[in-house]
């Protein structure tokens, strides 16, 4: 009877400390991550900062993070996330809007497994209960770097008269993550030099050096005096260093590189999410469907301001615009900041529930401001605004 009354009491320690995140749960679990690219991609480097931060704030093993690198956008993501599984992975997660389709399909396999997916659209129309998509308030960080590049902008205009505020951007692809993101950088501008234009010059390439380097060259030929991109490689920052013009970056720092011209950064923290969603699967608890980090959960984030670059008391400002930005004086996309062909915005369709059409679906605007990643976490900004000129929308 004792030995009985000892066996069941084991149990339920077990249960007990599997069902409470305990040492059991977490010697137990693995996270594995998917990667379209590799470290020489910032996009893809800021996920495997973002793990490995969290994994040593949670206290995981090396083996217990497994990472795969170079998986493409079809079918070796679905193998890849077969693979984790068979190893074990209690999570699999993927950070590139094309393997959305190839997640759900293994989610939709894999019930006793979560599938958590960067930048995707579907996890809310799918309600699958084991799929959720992650994203976070970036327009927020890219128009305070927009910020710091207006007082630069500023600053070349008062000491030379010849300078037109005209400035450049090279964009990956013309969908509404790109959109968004050009947008609220040109907004953050805006905010200090009211008279400033900018010209997008797009790759088709989430990460294509050569096309990069390019397409800031031909920007930066057309007159452009700065130049920020939403693309991948250092193909835009290198030709900027090389040719003296400013530059603001995207995902990371590029000071070492490009000391004489980088400005400072926007970019996601990931770890915020990676510490949740590890933590909420340890404790057995639910994960957001739809989750977007914020500032103030410190998942949107900008480098060190790069004083040799940038103007002066950039870093004073940035920390007031911040502030305002927390409290919610400031709405990036404030609908008396900006026209669509001349007329402000009282009411715009997006497409929130994303179908095959991409049907415009959800009135957005609200209180007088555009909501981005309020009514899903993947951005749904694609009005084109006036100031800003597309010069090669084909992609």
């Amino acid at each position: 009877m004792k030995k009985l009354l000892c066996m069941i009491l084991v149990c339920v320690m077990a249960i007990s400390a599997a069902a409470c995140g305990g040492k059991d749960a977490k010697a137990d679990f693995k996270i594995g991550v998917i990667l379209l690219h590799d470290e020489a991609s910032t996009y893809d480097l800021n996920f495997i900062n973002g793990i490995k931060d969290a994994a040593k704030s949670l206290g995981l093993k090396d083996e217990q993070v497994i990472i795969r690198r170079n998986i493409e956008e079809g079918n070796a993501c679905y193998e890849a996330a077969a693979d984790l599984v068979d190893q074990g992975c209690k999570i699999v997660f993927a950070d590139s809007f094309g393997h959305e389709t190839y997640m759900l399909q293994a989610a939709k396999q894999f019930k006793d497994v979560e599938f958590c997916h960067a930048t995707g659209t579907r996890a809310h129309t799918e309600k699958l209960d084991n799929f959720h998509n992650a994203f976070a308030s970036i327009y927020e960080g890219r128009y305070l770097a927009g910020v710091a590049a207006g007082l630069k902008l500023q600053e070349m205009m008062k000491a030379n008269s010849k300078v037109t505020p005209k400035i450049g951007y090279v964009g990956a692809f013309t969908y509404a993550e790109v959109i968004s993101g050009y947008t609220s950088f040109y907004l953050g501008v805006k905010s200090i030099v009211p008279e400033v234009t900018m010209e997008v010059q797009f790759t088709g390439s989430w990460y294509d050096e050569i096309e990069e380097k390019n397409a800031a060259a031909a920007l930066i030929d057309n007159g452009c005096v700065l130049i920020s991109q939403h693309a991948d490689s250092m193909g835009a920052p290198s030709i900027c260093e090389e040719r003296n013009v400013p530059n603001v970056s995207y995902n990371g720092s590029t000071a070492s590189a490009c000391p004489n011209t980088f400005i400072v950064s926007s970019r996601i923290d990931w770890a915020p999410y990676f510490e949740y969603i590890c933590n909420q699967v340890m404790k057995g608890e639910k994960i957001d469907t739809d989750w977007t980090g914020t500032i103030s959960t410190g998942s949107v984030v900008l480098t060190d301001v790069n004083t040799k670059a940038a103007a002066a008391d950039t870093q004073k400002k940035l920390d007031e615009v911040k502030a305002n930005l927390l409290n919610g004086s400031v709405k990036v996309f404030d609908t008396a900041n900006f026209t669509v062909k001349g007329a402000k915005l009282t009411e715009y369709m997006a497409d929130v529930d994303t179908d095959d059409a991409f049907t415009p679906d959800t009135n957005v605007i609200k209180n007088g401001y555009f909501s981005e990643s309020e009514f899903r976490s993947a951005p749904y900004f694609d009005a084109q605004i006036d100031g800003i000129t597309l010069l090669n929308a084909k992609y």
